[in-house]
């Protein structure tokens, strides 16, 4: 890590309490295709962040001091900005165009995939009143503004469980920043550590928040390696997390921490659907395929009650077409690499676990090449359409952060006590007792009925775990 300033290019800075620091500390920020350095960021020491942790009730003050009600509007208005304006990167300036270039550059997602998710963040901050009112049950607003309030005839109060809230981000996908979102709205001061390759969003997202009329104080960001993470986690009252298995388990007893693992997202088609799979063709590829399968929202498994063979042939002759394409290229479906030899490690643990009898990878029977591909300079992996003929492969309940699905056929009746954790299911059945199953199995945490993409989000809709809940309890409360 670099201890004095490269040559002269734009310098990500650290937000202590909103306030720009540059720190001693830099980190090089690289081309995925060139090389080349193209940001620097500061990056926080543990102890600057604890510190910091200790001292946020200014930043708690200066929310306070809003009403939900502007603080939407404040959303409102940084969405607009977000997507159109030239806004502060450091001492330099960041148009929507360079912000899209930037993003590319370094997390080799397309530049149309950047374009898309930029529509997702918009929509949320300008669609916040319904992310609050989903999240919230259609709780009057204003009852934290007050403190406490009245609704439905019923006196009722919600006391702040944190001074801040935590969030240690990933690099896979700017849509992802719509979760930590609602967090200004609902009062409670972010502290935020980007992933190592994806500073860009969560800046520029604070920068248009500011923009405004959000009190600075209310934000702070904080570059940082693993250390300078495990710090807000452990230094914040209520927090979460993004990463792989190994990322989150260590976290997910704690409580005071929301972890955002693999999603192990599905669909699940009974006897009559399974008949007639061709007509869901489109719906299949489109959940496995789109924002270049980066999602965890995205399927990994397709759950079929019977013709599961003749579907995955079919699912592995339409993914099997998709190719890779440059960052640049306004058609591309898949995303790229920014370390290629992830790549390669993840295409030989598929090749490892094709070892082990009851699975097929069904695409490369109809590829003249590997799966790990380069174009223009990018490092991809080719969607993948695994058959899994065991149930109990590990290839069946596997997800990888490219498009990938493995297809299994499993008797109707056994559907939901086979499919394991899954974070969104989409049921495309018509059967009362299908649908009773599904509404209480406790594997699931998103439920889709009838032919919805599984990577369709309603912003009424929490995703995965509650944010409102995370941030607030109720409390008993009289008044005389």
């Amino acid at each position: 890590m670099a201890k004095v300033s490269m040559a002269r290019v734009p310098h990500i800075p650290l937000l202590r309490s909103g306030r720009p620091y540059r720190s001693l500390e830099v980190r090089p920020l690289r081309d995925v295709v060139g090389g080349e350095v193209i940001a620097e960021a500061s990056q926080a020491s543990p102890g600057m962040i604890s510190r910091d942790l200790r001292d946020m009730d200014q930043a708690c003050e200066a929310l306070g001091g809003l009403t939900v009600g502007r603080l939407l509007e404040i959303c409102r208005e940084a969405g607009r900005r977000f997507a159109e304006d030239e806004l502060p990167l450091g001492e330099d300036r960041q148009g929507p165009e360079d912000y899209v270039r930037q993003l590319s550059a370094t997390t080799a997602m397309p530049q149309s995939m950047v374009r898309s998710n930029v529509g997702k963040i918009v929509g949320a901050l300008e669609g916040m009143e319904a992310v609050l009112g989903g999240l919230t049950r259609g709780l009057d607003l204003e009852i934290l503004d007050q403190g406490w309030g009245e609704q439905d005839g019923r006196r009722m109060s919600y006391l702040r469980q944190s001074r801040s809230l935590g969030a240690v981000l990933p690099n896979n996908s700017p849509g992802v920043h719509t979760l930590w979102l609602p967090s200004i709205p609902l009062k409670v001061p972010l502290v935020l550590r980007p992933g190592s390759a994806e500073p860009w969003t969560p800046l520029r997202i604070a920068e248009a928040l500011f923009a405004s009329g959000c009190p600075r104080q209310a934000i702070s960001f904080y570059p940082s390696g693993h250390a300078g993470g495990n710090q807000i986690l452990l230094g914040s009252e209520r927090s979460m997390i993004f990463g792989d298995q190994s990322t989150v388990e260590r976290w997910q007893r704690d409580l005071r921490v929301q972890a955002h693992g693999p999603g192990w997202s599905k669909i699940l088609l009974d006897q009559e659907s399974s008949e007639n799979w061709p007509s869901y063709l489109v719906l299949l590829a489109a959940s496995v395929g789109a924002n270049g399968g980066r999602s965890c929202i995205n399927a990994s498994g397709v759950w079929a009650s019977n013709h599961g063979l003749e579907l995955a042939q079919g699912l592995a002759t339409r993914l099997a077409s998709v190719p890779a394409r440059g960052l640049e290229d306004p058609e591309a479906e898949l995303a790229g690499f920014s370390d290629p030899e992830i790549a390669r490690r993840l295409s030989q643990m598929i090749d490892d676990q094709l070892e082990i009898p009851g699975a097929r990878d069904l695409t490369a029977e109809l590829r003249s090449g590997g799966r790990v591909v380069e174009v223009e300079g990018c490092t991809f992996l080719v969607p993948t359409v695994i058959w899994c003929e065991d149930p109990q492969h590990p290839l069946a309940q596997a997800e990888f952060g490219f498009p990938f699905v493995s297809v299994v056929q499993v008797p109707e009746s056994q559907l939901f006590e086979s499919i394991g954790p899954t974070l969104v299911a989409t049921v495309i059945s018509d059967k009362p007792a299908l649908r009773e199953q599904a509404l209480t199995c406790a594997h699931v945490d998103r439920l889709n009925f009838g032919p919805i993409p599984t990577h369709q989000i309603a912003w009424d809709q929490p995703h995965e775990g509650n944010l409102f809940d995370h941030l607030y309890r109720q409390r008993a409360f009289q008044a005389a």
